[in-house]
């Protein structure tokens, strides 16, 4: 269990006079930031992508145009959450979600070793970026975004995207193409000011409301719980009182958004702890960032909800929350 700093009261009672200006901040400083996330190359934000396949997904994801490392990390969490060893109900397999008929076509001996392996990375991660790049040459003039019908052709078909004359109109295609454009911001790492969330004050007010109550592993703060929370469920509930539904866990809450940098970051941001810096699948703790260094978090058991500093050696990064990042998050995960 990670090693916190205890409040005292006095502390936490100048605390709860810091965070009602730094809300009305929040509002200040979203009306003075102009800037959203950008730029033209996408490199992987830190520990984003597993340690073991961070190198595959930042090579193979510049073999075209058409994707980047952020986009082809994006397509591999939406298909299977970075487990290699996942079967589909429609016999899907591995990281990459192929299909056995697709593997036969398009899988390729990404590793050089010889043979064509579904169930490895280092042949399905190469495979997946070079059958995307391949649907791109197939959809390169049919009108709109190269990118997105190429995402609509490896999910309906290039035929189809073809036929339509861009993305389909088939629901399934749409939310899936929406889906990793948006996870995309959540891989990449910001290469200009990230937008403050507008929800950000509303959530450290319902957090603040929390101060003092005990920590239950598990909880999600419902009356048979006693209004208990753990650390995510703190930061669940907090970002549903504005309207936002986050995963349960902290780690998948991670990819609800772009990532600011430590000298970036805003109240609202969630900030995240891992034993793993290399790898956001490792996260164990979440809190809401209040400004000044600390946090609002539910740390361990016989603890309660508190401000925390988060300058700690297992820090691991932040979250900048978003609707759009939020709804974008695989359920299955």
């Amino acid at each position: 269990m990670r090693k916190v700093w205890v409040v005292g009261g006095a502390a936490v009672g100048l605390g709860l006079s810091f965070v009602m200006l730094l809300v009305v901040g929040v509002y200040i400083v979203a009306g003075n930031l102009a800037n959203g996330v950008g730029g033209a190359t996408k490199a992987l934000a830190k520990g984003s992508v597993p340690a073991a396949y961070q190198t595959l997904v930042q090579k193979w994801g510049n073999m075209c145009s058409a994707i980047n490392p952020a986009l082809l990390a994006a397509q591999l969490y939406q298909e299977s959450g970075f487990d290699p060893d996942v079967t589909s109900h429609a016999d899907a397999r591995g990281i990459a979600q192929f299909i056995p008929s697709t593997w036969a076509t398009h899988g390729i001996d990404g590793d050089g070793d010889g043979d064509r392996d579904i169930w490895d990375p280092n042949d399905a991660i190469p495979s997946a970026a070079s059958y995307d790049c391949e649907l791109a040459k197939y959809v390169k003039d049919v009108p709109g975004d190269t990118t997105n019908n190429m995402l609509a052709a490896y999910n309906a078909g290039a035929y189809r995207v073809i036929k339509a004359g861009g993305v389909p109109a088939i629901s399934e295609t749409q939310n899936y193409v929406k889906t990793i454009r948006t996870l995309e911001d959540s891989f990449a790492a910001p290469t200009t000011r990230v937008d403050p969330s507008k929800q950000a004050a509303g959530a450290i007010y319902y957090a603040q409301k929390k101060l003092g109550t005990p920590y239950l592993w598990g909880g999600t703060g419902t009356d048979a719980q006693g209004g208990r929370f753990d650390c995510s469920g703190l930061t669940q509930a907090a970002y549903e009182s504005v309207g936002i539904t986050l995963p349960r866990v902290a780690n998948d809450q991670y990819n609800a958004g772009p990532h600011p940098a430590r000298s970036e970051l805003l109240p609202g941001d969630l900030v995240f702890f891992s034993e793993d810096l290399t790898n956001s699948r490792a996260i164990h703790h979440v809190g809401i960032y209040v400004g000044g260094g600390y946090m609002i978090d539910a740390p361990r058991t016989g603890a309660v909800i508190r401000f925390d500093p988060i300058d700690t050696a297992d820090y691991f990064g932040a979250t900048r929350v978003t609707e759009d990042g939020a709804k974008a998050l695989p359920t299955t995960v």
